[in-house]
């Protein structure tokens, strides 16, 4: 990879991409592979294969099309082995401001109208911020206080899409994907991860997903540590309201083993807690530094021992850190966490780890709005992967010229797109607009993730010279 160190912006992306054909498999999917993330990189309206084509080859627009097409959606490549060597050579680049904190699970969606398209189906969207139709994804984030980059990413399946052997057949769904619910996704991507040996950081998770129990067990399982988001009502013992021990034997039949509750003895909810603490029990905290202002909250933290069926078993479950997070003026606390950070750790790098999971919505927000993430318009299965993997890939280059760019770097440059006949005609009606709710897009709000190190634009990477060699682009990074 040392040609990825030359002068040339350029001259990296060329060897970044033959990086990726050296796992990708056939030397005939390179062409195509560099196109595809030319393509994404470039600036556009429409990140789908077709106005990609017309950008990438305007002479040869229809034959490229087929190439992109037969590329991305039918070609049999492997996303997992892409993934991970897109981590490999983008992980120096994360790490070479500090070393690799948190690893952050969490989903994006993807609305639309048809039904047809592998996964859609009724179910909360997180973009829309309701129930309707959509599908959904699951990921696994490396990240920093200085970047971020997606190493794991699969479609969720929900079950009657998995149990139709019809749909599945017609969308090329693998015969071994068979229906599991997000936080066994995650669970699946997190032990892929310590398989692979990638840097470990605490585990980051809102409560879509801290609120699963066997997901937090299993986490713990593996050795990690986490920072979990769960629901108000929670049930937890403290200190002050310790779990019972098992009953005495009385000496007949078996002798109990079990934690036995009874009605003068039970646990609390969260909520109950945080409203039953002191006002000395609340500190300020400064969490991050924001666009304009430092972003700072007030947060109360207790040792705890979750009590979800706990009477199922003949020990309680070890002790962990309940953090609240209750902001001034508000009429009660507005996030919980459960985390298994060290009893040790320093109340405000608590925090500080906790709200790192911002940094996945900066993901989102930028292989959404600046990669095209959700622009994909075939129906499989392989095709969406292949899709989303290529976007990560780019993003993971875009992460690495980011690196390169100390924080009074050069001012971003004007956009530049390659002229595109003015006899071409799209076939898709969409291609000219944005995806449908776009406003709604919880990634789209005004959000804090500027940051005082660098104050850095869209990531697009921008054509600086057109060339009518294919091959040679010449790209600089905002």
């Amino acid at each position: 990879m040392s040609q990825l160190h030359d002068a040339s912006s350029e001259a990296r992306f060329q060897a970044f991409v033959e990086e990726l054909v050296g796992v990708i498999g056939h030397a005939d999917r390179a062409g195509p592979l560099r196109d595809y993330c030319t393509g994404l990189l470039l600036p556009g309206e429409r990140k789908s294969v077709e106005p990609m084509a017309a950008i990438t080859a305007p002479s040869r627009t229809a034959a490229q099309h087929q190439s992109l097409l037969h590329f991305v959606g039918q070609s049999p490549w492997s996303d997992e082995t892409v993934l991970a060597k897109v981590a490999s050579l983008v992980t120096p680049a994360i790490e070479s401001t500090g070393r690799t904190e948190a690893w952050i699970i969490d989903d994006t969606s993807f609305p639309k109208k048809g039904k047809h398209s592998v996964g859609v189906a009724r179910q909360y969207s997180g973009q829309l911020g309701k129930q309707d139709n959509c599908q959904v994804a699951v990921s696994l984030s490396i990240a920093n206080d200085a970047a971020s980059l997606p190493v794991a990413y699969r479609l969720y399946l929900p079950q009657d899409w998995a149990n139709d052997p019809a749909r599945r057949q017609k969308v090329g769904v693998p015969e071994d994907v068979v229906f599991k619910t997000k936080p066994m996704i995650a669970l699946d991507q997190i032990t892929a991860a310590c398989d692979a040996g990638l840097p470990q950081g605490v585990v980051l998770m809102d409560a879509g997903y801290g609120a699963d129990t066997k997901l937090r067990s299993g986490i713990t399982a593996l050795g990690l540590t986490y920072a979990a988001g769960i629901l108000p009502h929670t049930a937890m013992w403290t200190r002050n309201n310790p779990p019972p021990s098992p009953q005495i034997w009385s000496g007949r039949g078996r002798p109990p083993k079990l934690i036995r509750r009874n009605r003068d003895h039970q646990p609390e909810s969260a909520r109950a807690l945080a409203f039953g603490l002191p006002e000395e029990a609340w500190t300020e905290i400064m969490w991050r530094e924001g666009c304009d202002e430092p972003l700072v909250s007030r947060f109360a933290r207790l040792r705890v021992r979750p009590a979800h069926r706990d009477y199922k078993l003949s020990e309680p479950r070890p002790e962990e850190w309940l953090l609240i997070e209750w902001p001034p003026g508000e009429d009660e606390p507005s996030k919980y966490w459960l985390s298994t950070l060290p009893e040790s750790t320093a109340f405000e790098r608590m925090v500080q780890l906790t709200k790192m999971r911002w940094r996945i919505e900066r993901d989102y927000l930028e292989l959404k709005q600046e990669l095209g993430l959700g622009h994909y318009e075939g129906r499989g299965w392989r095709g969406f992967h292949h899709h989303a993997t290529l976007c990560i890939a780019s993003y993971g280059f875009l992460i690495a010229e980011r690196a390169r760019i100390p924080p009074s770097g050069p001012a971003p440059t004007e956009r530049t797109t390659p002229d595109i006949p003015e006899s071409h005609q799209f076939r898709s009606a969409s291609i000219a607009t944005r995806e449908a709710h776009a406003e709604l897009d919880r990634d789209s709000s005004k959000m804090p993730h500027s940051r005082t190190r660098t104050k850095s634009g869209a990531m697009s990477l921008l054509r600086k010279k057109i060339s009518t060699n294919p091959t040679a682009t010449y790209f600089m990074t905002q």
